[in-house]
């Protein structure tokens, strides 16, 4: 291909030179695993989100991070803990490495989000936990969602590995009322380290679970015994742990994304509006906006076809492929998925919502990267195609 003609990647991450400085710095400090830039990643992380309360461990991966918040809350075999169908495997897996049931429910078909009437259905009395998940960079209904965990006595951990910096009823995500709150900085992700990711929490106690259990159920910091000027070899293991550290190259690429992040979050909304106002008169149905003074992340940029489209989702993928544009589903639903659908007994008949949006939808490439000729070139082959089939 010409470079005018080159294929357009669904993501690219904006890596910049202070980012490969800090990287350098690392390599040439002898401190590689988790150390000093890890420290001061989750101190800028708790500092971002302006709440000094709060308490921000940084670790390998989202993933990681659901996997330990649900841990430090007791969930095991016999529990249930509610998440949506709607999502990435991980949200739900996580459940499962301890034991305990995933119970999943149907979304808001105006917003893709948890549907929290289906929540308050789906709670029995083995119910102990809610994973929310802030879809594309869109809050969930978390007042709703908080109030039913209240009422019930439920634990909320939100998966908001789409919504960094995402608000709801004008508070950051990540400050709200929940037990704990997960990002994720996977390399697509609004801001990267390769691999990544964050547990914030108010509880003191929980923070030091996942503290203790991120490393191998190791009684003392890591980074303490290895940078203490007495001798303080000495350890102990109080409980089977993890390998969930974040190391510090990681984190030297975080502390100069994060001071990017409401920079790239603004870029991520021009190129939303930019597609808002080119495809409002396609046959599809636009991504939600943001309540009123809202902030939505726009990890995503989801387009459902309409019935009257002249191109099903699938052939509307390949056409855009043919045209050199990378786009993406998200996501196929767990209740498609051989594992979930066998070992629960679920059928699409029981998530109306989230079949019919799976069946129509697509993301359309939305990263900061993209140059206007880029966006243009995106534009140009969506209405090429809907317009002419």
């Amino acid at each position: 291909m010409t470079r005018e003609t080159a294929f357009l990647p669904f993501a690219l991450p904006e890596i910049g030179e202070e980012e490969i400085a800090e990287v350098v710095d690392t390599l040439r400090s002898g401190w590689v695993t988790t150390g000093p830039k890890a420290r001061r990643f989750e101190q800028d992380f708790a500092a971002f989100l302006g709440d000094p309360p709060l308490h921000a461990i940084a670790v390998n991966s989202a993933t990681a991070g659901l996997h330990l918040a649900l841990e430090a809350l007791g969930i095991g075999p016999g529990d249930e803990v509610i998440t949506t169908t709607h999502t990435f495997t991980a949200t739900a897996e996580v459940v499962r490495y301890l034991g305990a049931d995933v119970v999943l429910v149907d979304i808001d078909p105006a917003t893709l989000n948890i549907d929290p009437a289906r929540v308050e259905a789906a709670i029995t009395p083995r119910t102990r936990a809610i994973i929310p998940v802030h879809y594309a960079g869109l809050a969930a209904d978390m007042d709703a969602i908080l109030t039913l965990a209240r009422r019930h006595g439920l634990k909320v951990v939100e998966d908001a590995a789409h919504a960094l910096p995402t608000t709801c009823g004008g508070a950051l995500v990540g400050t709200l009322a929940s037990d704990a709150t997960v990002f994720s900085f996977y390399a697509n992700k609004t801001i990267t380290t390769g691999e990544g990711g964050m547990v914030v929490t108010r509880d003191p106690e929980l923070a030091k679970r996942v503290k203790v259990m991120r490393l191998h159920g190791i009684s003392r910091d890591a980074f303490d015994r290895f940078t203490a000027k007495t001798p303080s070899w000495h350890y102990e293991i109080v409980a089977p742990g993890y390998k969930y550290n974040l190391t510090d190259i990681a984190a030297a690429l975080g502390i100069h994304q994060l001071q990017r992040a409401r920079g790239f979050q603004q870029r991520r909304a021009t190129i939303a509006q930019r597609y808002r106002a080119a495809f409002a008169d396609l046959p599809v149905q636009l991504p939600p906006e943001p309540e009123p003074g809202q902030l939505h992340a726009w990890h995503l940029y989801v387009l459902r076809l309409g019935d009257d489209a002249p191109l099903a989702r699938d052939a509307f993928i390949e056409r855009l492929f043919e045209l050199g544009i990378g786009v993406s589903v998200h996501y196929i639903p767990l209740h498609l998925h051989p594992y979930w659908r066998e070992r629960y007994g679920l059928d699409a008949a029981q998530f109306p919502h989230s079949q019919h949006a799976y069946e129509r939808m697509l993301s359309l490439p939305l990263y900061t990267k993209m140059s206007e000729a880029d966006i243009e070139r995106v534009i140009a082959a969506v209405r090429q195609l809907l317009l002419q089939g």
